[in-house]
């Protein structure tokens, strides 16, 4: 595992931080990363995303969506365990999960639905017209005229024609 030491980062930039908290996250990460439940991400329009997760067997009041520090936080825990019954092969996985997302800047969670034994949260991008891209109009200006004007008389100009 690698090492990499952020501080030169964060001493010539400005704001960027959470970027270079990004990178620390990625590298400290471990290999194996979680593969329970399985999930989806799609985009439905321009600015707008869709997190898809497979959670069978979990009733809505089992599930929490949070958001919190630009994470999203999927969390399911199973109620108590039904008495009485015997499997002989138990496929469906209830077994307790937290899935953490990272939110970008200005990504907000608009909803989440559950049905079918999927979980779907919807997301939007909403950039503050602060941060759009504007167009600055150019103001055209006169003439450069410089700061000295130097008149020549036409008697200096005829003399120095001879």
């Amino acid at each position: 595992m690698r090492n990499v030491d952020m501080a030169p980062l964060y001493r010539a930039t400005v704001g960027f931080d959470r970027i270079a908290d990004l990178m620390d996250r990625v590298l400290a990460a471990d290999v194996a990363q979680p593969t329970y439940p399985p999930y989806n991400i799609e985009k439905t329009a321009e600015n707008a995303y869709r997190i898809s997760i497979a959670v069978a067997g979990f009733a809505a009041d089992e599930l929490a969506v949070e958001v919190k520090d630009g994470a999203l936080i999927v969390a399911a825990k199973k109620a108590a365990e039904e008495t009485g019954r015997t499997y002989l092969h138990r496929g469906i996985a209830t077994r307790a999960f937290e899935r953490r997302f990272a939110l970008a800047d200005h990504v907000r969670v608009t909803g989440a639905a559950h049905g079918d034994g999927m979980l779907h949260i919807d997301l939007v991008r909403e950039i503050p017209e602060a941060l759009k891209p504007r167009r600055i109009e150019i103001a055209r200006s006169g003439p450069a005229q410089t700061a000295v004007e130097t008149t020549v008389e036409p008697k200096a100009l005829e003399a120095a024609q001879a």
